[in-house]
């Protein structure tokens, strides 16, 4: 016969898994540096909502407990006794309000009986424990309070275990087994639907099965995420993202999209503040500097493919789309074209009038017609040499006012020298280095930004022109391939909004809309949903900010508030969410479902993030 061996005592370890100290008292206990003292549950509530147990599990420095035993054949008799106890009290009861509570709870008890006996239902004893614990005793009265207050909010009745202390420590610990002591006053019956309903993981956090994990729910699920899942209310991959500065936009970006860019998406920023920078040589992308770099420049002549608004869209009667209207040239790509370098033009020259206009756009008729492009030309088979640049603008501008001189026309000499004195700069002068040329901006990496910095110190309309040119740019890199997943990130998006020219917001109004059918996707970054509903281009606007399926709202307050109360219709708790203005919180709407979301953000992926903004 083998000999016994005693185990020595592995004494590194027990200082590992043991508290410093361990001391119970009548109705408390010391466990280490925290107080703490035992609860048990002695009433559950009568008709518990899906998800009950969630706000119980996640009360703070509360530990939690329940162990259900299944018990069918005892539990068969109690409730027969107990409907026949109930039924003799509602019938002998001279208070009315004691008879109706007895003939509830004898009806309760046969619907229970009828589903045990002819549904097979199981039942069994839930036994319940909560541990508040704090570091002293004034901080555990507010923990109690707390717990108290939540346990009544859900109709759940607790009261402490006097002289079990030790006991309610065992029912929570992982290393004891199941303590009849604690049964006998904690045991209740219940069916095992409404234990298991009551799970925090059946109600808490969103899951895809695929995508990344974005953030936690209020209630500490995770929140994972397929952002090109098409189901149901989630038709598109766009995003708006609002919130107040430092209250987390930035982080949150870099954060969703360095997952993206693990699952293999490409990734286009357009970047003002040069926030993008670190981010995008820590991934080693392509950063170009598109304030007047010869490496990233566009050519506004360059014709490029514009998203039309090829559907009737319902939800937005009266909706006039600036490039549906065929005006007799058709809707080839020229013909689109023009109407788009007429928003450009626009919001480069605030001061053109009608006239310059009109003027202008026969002028670009010509001037494409010299270099063989007409209205049936198919722009994709061009090379960028293949297009007329600005200077060749301006020339034909100077052309066509010396043709008008000679033939007495001086009203048209007028306009054409006006229109050459207005294109003077961007085919001569300090922004030729941004558009005067063929376009030379290119990108053959998963990650590109276009930073346009350079540009803070140049004029709105300046920044407003180039910001459309890069979104032009960017689309045709969206649509060139309708099975390579293209994400373009505009952040400070209100860069692009010019009220006296609501045409700009229909491009990106109708890339919103179109970018599903391209595996596509849109993001609008910026402070306030105010600047999209101006008057003069709020119809334009908000169609913007109500296409998208994800909306992140970060805090904010006064009149941003309001206006994102009215457009979103916040319940009074998401209005509260959003005035608290708490750093990495945020309201998170996908579809039709709305999540109060922390934004927790694993440590690794901080390494990407750079200097400038999301620190």
């Amino acid at each position: 016969m083998a000999k016994k061996q005693k185990m020595e005592e592995n004494a590194s370890l027990l200082n590992v898994i043991s508290p410093i100290a361990l001391k119970f008292e009548s109705n408390n206990f010391i466990l280490g540096e925290n107080y703490c003292k035992g609860y048990g549950v002695i009433k559950y509530p009568p008709a518990p909502n899906y998800g009950w147990l969630t706000r119980i599990t996640n009360i703070p420095s509360t530990a939690v407990s329940f162990t259900f035993t299944p018990n069918q054949g005892e539990i068969l008799e109690s409730i027969n006794k107990n409907i026949t106890m109930l039924s003799g009290q509602a019938r002998t009861a001279k208070d009315r309000l004691k008879q109706q509570r007895a003939e509830k709870g004898a009806k309760d008890g046969m619907k229970l009986l009828q589903q045990i006996d002819e549904n097979g239902e199981v039942v069994g004893e839930l036994a319940g424990t909560l541990i508040p614990m704090a570091i002293d005793k004034e901080s555990l009265k507010k923990v109690e309070q707390k717990m108290r207050g939540t346990c009544a909010m859900t109709n759940l009745k607790v009261r402490p275990l006097t002289l079990m202390q030790k006991h309610a420590l065992q029912h929570v610990a992982p290393f004891y087994i199941e303590n009849p002591l604690l049964n006998e006053v904690s045991n209740r019956v219940m069916p095992l639907r409404t234990f298991v309903g009551g799970f925090p993981f059946s109600s808490s956090g969103l899951n895809d099965n695929a995508g990344c994990y974005v953030a936690k729910d209020a209630t500490g699920g995770l929140v994972v995420l397929d952002f090109w899942l098409r189901e149901n209310d989630r038709t598109n991959s766009n995003f708006v993202i609002m919130g107040v500065p430092g209250s987390g936009k930035s982080a949150a970006v870099k954060h969703i999209t360095l997952s993206e860019f693990m699952l293999g998406t490409k990734l286009i920023f357009i970047d003002p503040e040069s926030e993008y920078k670190d981010f995008c040589k820590n991934l080693n992308g392509n950063w170009l500097d598109a304030g007047g770099s010869p490496k990233a420049r566009v050519n506004p002549l360059h014709i490029m493919p514009i998203p039309k608004n090829d559907e009737s869209d319902e939800t937005e009667p009266g909706l006039t789309d600036y490039y549906d209207k065929d005006e007799g040239n058709g809707l080839g790509d020229l013909a689109l074209y023009i109407k788009h370098l007429e928003i450009f033009f626009s919001l480069y020259i605030p001061s053109l009038t009608d006239k310059h206009k009109a003027v202008l756009k026969k002028t670009l008729i010509e001037l494409y017609k010299d270099f063989d492009i007409d209205w049936n030309t198919d722009a994709k088979k061009l090379k960028p040499e293949d297009f007329p640049i600005l200077s060749d603008m301006y020339n034909k501008l100077l052309e066509k006012a010396s043709v008008s001189k000679e033939e007495g026309k001086i009203e048209t000499e007028n306009i054409y020298e006006d229109l050459a004195l207005f294109l003077e700069d961007a085919a001569n002068g300090a922004d030729s280095a941004l558009w005067n040329g063929p376009t030379t901006l290119q990108t053959d990496k998963q990650i590109t930004v276009l930073d346009t910095y350079s540009l803070q110190s140049t004029s709105n309309n300046v920044k407003r022109a180039q910001y459309f040119l890069l979104e032009t740019w960017s689309w045709n890199i969206m649509s060139s391939d309708r099975t390579e997943k293209v994400a373009l990130i505009c952040d400070e998006a209100y860069l692009m909004i010019d009220p006296e020219v609501p045409q700009s917001l229909v491009f990106l109004r109708n890339v919103a809309k179109r970018d599903r059918k391209y595996e596509a996707g849109l993001f609008i970054i910026s402070h306030s949903v105010v600047d999209f509903l101006d008057p003069k281009i709020k119809m334009y606007g908000q169609a913007l900010l109500d296409t998208p399926c994800y909306k992140i709202l970060f805090g904010t307050d006064g009149q941003n508030l309001e206006e994102t109360d009215k457009l979103y219709n916040l319940t009074e708790a998401e209005r509260e969410l959003l005035e608290s203005k708490r750093r990495g919180h945020a309201l998170f709407m996908i579809g039709s479902k709305r999540l109060h979301v922390n934004f927790e953000i694993p440590d690794y992926k901080w390494a990407y993030f750079g200097k400038a903004g999301g620190r």
